[in-house]
C-alpha cells in the first residue's frame, strides 16, 4: 500500500489487490471509518484508493498512517444496498464511433460485443473523472479494449464508452480517451438536485440494448 500527501492537507491511500467488488467494498468500509476521525473535511473513496481532506494540516502524520494501514488489514468489507437504474442504449452509429474499433480490437462481432457488454449487472464503485460521472465493475474482459492513444476533444454527455477493462458513461461533455461505443439519454449530474449526481457508490446498472446501429 502507498500512502502520499496531497498538498497540506490531504493524504490519498492507495490499496494492493485486485480491481473486484470485495476490494472496493474494503475502500467504502475505510471511507466510512475515517469519515468520523477528528479533524478529517471529507472522504472520497476512488478506485482501490481513498483520499482524506482535513480542516487543517494534520499533526501528527506518523500516528495518522498507521491507522490507515491498521483499518485496511481490519476491513472486511462494507456492502451497499444502493438504487437500481436500467439504462437504454443505442450501440454504435454516430453515437457509437469507435465500436468498429473494439471489435478490430477483440475479433469479436458487434453483435457479440454488444451482448457481453449489455449482460452483466454494473457496480457503481466510484464517482470521479468529472461530476456524476460512475467508475463502474463487472465487464466482461473479452470486450477490454485499450485506451484510444489519441483522445477525443469532446464526446457529449451520456457517451457510453471502454477504456481498458472498464466501462462508464459520460454524465457531461467533455474530452475522453475511452472507445465510445453508444449513446444513453440520462442526467446523471444536475447541480440543482440534492444530490447532485444521480448515482453513489454501491447503486447498479443495467444497460438495455435499445437499437443497435451497425
Amino acid at each position: 500500500m502507498r500512502i502520499s500527501m496531497l498538498g497540506a492537507k490531504a493524504i490519498l491511500f492507495e490499496a494492493p489487490g485486485a480491481m473486484d467488488l470485495p476490494h472496493q467494498r474494503r475502500i467504502w468500509e475505510l471511507a466510512q471509518r475515517f469519515d468520523r476521525w477528528p479533524g478529517v473535511a471529507e472522504t472520497v473513496p476512488g478506485m482501490s484508493n481513498l483520499m482524506l481532506t482535513f480542516r487543517t494540516p494534520p499533526a501528527d502524520l506518523d500516528r495518522l498512517q498507521d491507522a490507515l494501514r491498521q483499518a485496511w488489514d481490519e476491513c472486511a468489507g462494507l456492502p451497499i444496498e444502493g438504487r437500481h437504474i436500467d439504462l437504454p442504449v443505442v450501440y454504435g452509429g454516430e453515437g457509437g464511433p469507435h465500436l468498429a474499433d473494439v471489435v478490430s480490437h477483440t475479433g469479436l462481432s458487434v453483435d457479440e460485443i454488444v451482448h457481453l457488454h449489455a449482460a452483466p449487472l454494473y457496480t457503481v464503485y466510484a464517482l470521479g473523472s468529472h461530476p456524476g460521472y460512475c467508475y463502474l465493475g463487472g465487464m466482461d474482459p473479452r470486450i477490454a479494449t485499450p485506451r484510444r492513444k489519441v483522445p477525443v476533444v469532446r464526446l457529449p454527455g451520456g457517451a457510453v464508452s471502454i477504456g481498458g477493462e472498464q466501462t462508464g458513461v459520460s454524465a457531461s461533455a467533455g474530452p475522453s480517451g475511452w472507445n465510445t461505443i453508444g449513446h444513453a439519454e440520462m442526467e446523471f449530474f444536475d447541480p440543482r438536485r440534492e444530490p447532485p449526481a444521480l448515482l453513489a457508490p454501491g447503486d447498479t446498472i443495467r444497460f438495455c440494448i435499445a437499437k443497435v446501429i451497425k
